[in-house]
This record gives structure tokens, C-alpha cells and sequence, in this order.
């Protein structure tokens, strides 16, 4: 079954084989990291016991984890939340942004996954910076209200939730969050409302277009996507800051 999923991933987000732009855009990705990310045994330790464990191969790419840390940096963030914790390896990336002192809350629905990410976050030092909540995001969320309000919140879950998620992220937020959703292009499913999913949940092309509407609507938030080439293949993430009371 994971071999199937991983399988259909790699099809649907163009990084089959199949696709002639893949090995540039992997090639591209490996010189980049080569030439501006230090080597990083405990994120690649992190991958390793990932893929022992038997997890999907959907973490962010090393790029895309430096892109987040330095975005923490930039936001001067000193709470993170972040929705969707697989094996930890975003939220390393994501931590090690923090200043001293900082905090970070992942919430993961699969007790499988926590224990992996719970692993891999003390392998990388982090264990007192990061509280990993397990349970189904949307009866651990209710539960942050007294710990908002967070300064980024990273959205990495099910895309069939999203929506959801993103209205609990502002209630769990401030006047300058900055929002961030991964996954939001899937190869341009999105394109195509009734096209094959590419994040291998049923809903999830339906879900990502209803948060594109939430964010074009919402008075409260400036918004904007970015499209994303690399070893993951073709997908892109949306960012919303902010700019009003909540």
C-alpha cells in the first residue's frame, strides 16, 4: 500500500520518471543545497528514520526547510503552530528558527507518526523547544485558545480540512501571523476542480480550491501563492498575513 501511495505521489506531482523537466528540477535542487545548506546530519537522520518507519515521502525538501527557518527568522517569530508533523522534519527546520526562548506546538493526528517525529526532534536538540500534540487537529485546535497568539502557523495536513484549519489559525492569531499552507498546486490539479488528486486523499483538490476562495474573500488577510519546482516535483504553498483584528 505504501509503495502504491508513494507511487501515485510521484506521478501526480511530477516527479515520475515519465516527466523530462524532473532531473533538471532535482539536479537544480542538489545545487542549491550543495552551494547555501550546510551539510545536516540530524535533518538527515530525520529522513532516514522516516523512511525506515515506513512514512510517506511528503516531507518539504531541504530547500523548502531552509525557505521556512528563514521565514521564522524574518517574521521574528517566537510561537510557531504547526498543523501536520509526519516525521518531524519541517518541524526542525521550523524550530531552528527560533530565537531563545522560543516555542513551537505540532499537532499530528497519527500516534504512528508522533513517535517517529518525537524521536527525530530530540536526535536534533529540539526537544525542549518543540510540544508535539497528537490527536485530530480539529480537537486538539480548541485546546491552543488560551496559548494564542501564535506569530506563524505552517498548514500541512489534510487539504480536505483546510478551510478549517485556516479559520481556527486566525483565531489563533494576531495582527501580523504570518500563514502558511503547503501543498496548494499539486501539479496544477487545482486547475482542474475534478482531476485526479494528487496528494492521495479524496477531496483534496475541492478542499485546496475552497481555501483559495476562503483567502480571496477574507477581509482580514493579505494573501498570495507561489509556485514550486524541485525534487518534490511541481506543487507550491499560499502565504496570508495578517492585517487585521481577529
Amino acid at each position: 500500500m505504501i509503495a502504491r501511495a508513494r507511487a501515485l505521489l510521484a506521478r501526480l506531482l511530477g516527479r515520475s520518471s515519465a516527466n523530462p523537466a524532473q532531473a533538471g528540477w532535482s539536479a537544480t535542487d542538489r545545487y542549491i543545497c550543495e552551494q547555501l545548506l550546510s551539510r545536516d546530519p540530524a535533518a538527515d537522520l530525520a529522513l532516514g528514520a522516516s523512511d525506515a518507519a515506513g512514512l510517506p515521502p511528503i516531507a518539504v525538501s531541504a530547500n523548502q526547510g531552509k525557505l521556512l527557518e528563514l521565514l521564522v527568522r524574518i517574521q521574528g517569530a517566537h510561537r510557531i503552530l504547526e498543523l501536520g508533523t509526519l516525521g518531524g522534519y519541517s518541524t526542525i527546520w521550523l524550530a531552528r528558527g527560533l530565537p531563545a526562548g522560543g516555542k513551537l506546538v505540532t499537532l499530528e493526528a497519527s500516534p504512528e507518526f508522533a513517535e517517529v517525529a518525537r524521536g527525530n526532534i530530540a536526535a536534533a536538540g529540539l526537544a525542549e523547544v518543540v510540544e508535539l500534540r497528537v490527536g485530530p487537529a480539529l480537537q486538539t485546535l480548541p485546546e491552543l485558545a488560551g496559548e494564542a497568539p501564535f506569530d506563524l502557523i505552517f498548514l500541512d495536513a489534510d487539504k480536505v480540512n483546510y478551510t478549517s484549519y485556516m479559520e481556527w489559525s486566525l483565531k489563533l492569531s494576531r495582527p501580523g501571523t504570518l500563514i502558511i499552507a503547503d501543498n496548494v498546486v499539486g501539479a496544477g490539479a487545482i486547475v482542474e476542480s475534478h482531476g485526479p488528486d494528487p496528494w492521495g486523499e479524496v477531496g483534496g483538490v475541492q478542499g485546496v480550491r475552497r481555501l483559495y476562495e476562503m483567502l480571496s474573500a477574507e477581509p482580514r488577510l493579505s494573501a498570495t501563492a507561489i509556485q514550486t519546482v524541485g525534487e518534490k516535483g511541481y506543487d507550491g504553498f499560499a502565504l496570508g498575513l495578517v492585517t487585521a483584528e481577529v
